[in-house]
């Protein structure tokens, strides 16, 4: 009994202690650094939500409503003609699926690229991988130039093809320096060794052991590249002709800055332009609802190994 009642003393001792640890008091200068902080991080919400609202307000306004300046943060004459007009019209929903097209296979060819590059630079034994490194992060700071970048596009026959969206721009450095770090820091030595003992080859231990262990860096690279990828608009406004193969930022960029809807008719009457000028005003948002929307659903799943990932690749090593 004895011995039961003092390990229950110490047990709550130990709770006691335990818990003055956990309540410690902050300082006044903590409370005015947190009280600060959260200042901020309000401040950034606000200046991040309020143009989203309004843009979502916008586009489900009536178009007469948008045109005179009405709306802010609440629809006025709440209407969905601007969507039905935007799925209805076969270019903007043609360059919808190109951007899903880009966005997809882009992301595939970048990740894998990206991977079987940083990999092998991740490891001591790979001979010139200093010299390699040095090249890579060199293009960082200097490139060839557009001119030279598209006559080498132009040669290899990729103009006007939807190679020229995913093949050009296929690897960023900045993703393999993270790729590259990541690795190196947890992917040790000691078990590539083990692998090579048990009779696994290079591609068997990146395909069995690797990659299973480096999900959050994939996670991360992918949807930057997705990311970039969707929101490509200069290369195709370079490389593409075929209207059949513009992404949905060339289209969005045909109703925001040419002010002029892809499916419409040519009117005569003022009438009719009025209304035409009009639904492209209130169209331009919901365009942008609609562009947006992917990204938005996309990221709350990769979130947690966004940033585990980003922390992991770019802190350790």
């Amino acid at each position: 009994m004895s011995v039961t009642l003092q390990g229950f003393r110490r047990t709550s001792s130990s709770r006691r202690h335990e818990s003055q640890r956990t309540t410690i008091e902050e300082t006044r200068t903590d409370k005015i650094f947190l009280t600060g902080v959260k200042i901020m991080l309000w401040l950034a919400l606000i200046l991040v939500a309020v143009p989203l609202i309004y843009i979502i307000a916008n586009s489900f306004s009536s178009p007469s409503a948008v045109s005179a300046g009405k709306v802010l943060l609440w629809p006025i004459e709440p209407s969905i003609r601007a969507y039905k007009e935007a799925f209805s019209d076969p270019l903007i929903m043609k360059g919808y699926l190109n951007s899903f097209i880009y966005a997809i296979s882009g992301t595939l060819i970048s990740v894998t690229l990206t991977i079987a590059i940083a990999y092998p630079l991740s490891r001591r034994t790979f001979f010139g991988r200093n010299v390699i490194m040095s090249v890579l992060i060199f293009t960082m700071l200097f490139s060839g130039g557009l001119i030279p970048t598209y006559l080498v596009v132009q040669d290899l026959g990729m103009l006007n093809t939807r190679w020229a969206m995913v093949i050009p721009s296929a690897i960023g450095v900045w993703q393999v320096i993270i790729a590259r770090t990541f690795f190196r820091s947890t992917i040790p030595d000691e078990l590539y060794e083990a692998a090579t003992i048990d009779g696994a080859s290079d591609l068997r231990f990146l395909w069995s052991i690797v990659l299973p262990l480096s999900k959050p860096v994939i996670a991360v690279i992918a949807l930057m590249y997705a990311i970039f990828q969707w929101n490509s608009y200069f290369d195709a406004l370079i490389y593409l002709k075929d209207p059949s193969l513009y992404p949905l930022q060339i289209v969005l960029r045909n109703v925001l800055i040419l002010n002029t809807l892809t499916g419409s008719t040519t009117t005569t009457s003022l009438a009719q332009q009025l209304e035409q000028q009009q639904l492209a005003n209130v169209l331009k948002y919901a365009l942008i609802v609609i562009s947006s929307l992917p990204v938005l659903v996309i990221y709350p799943f990769v979130a947690r190994h966004f940033t585990k990932g980003v922390m992991v690749g770019a802190v350790k090593g």
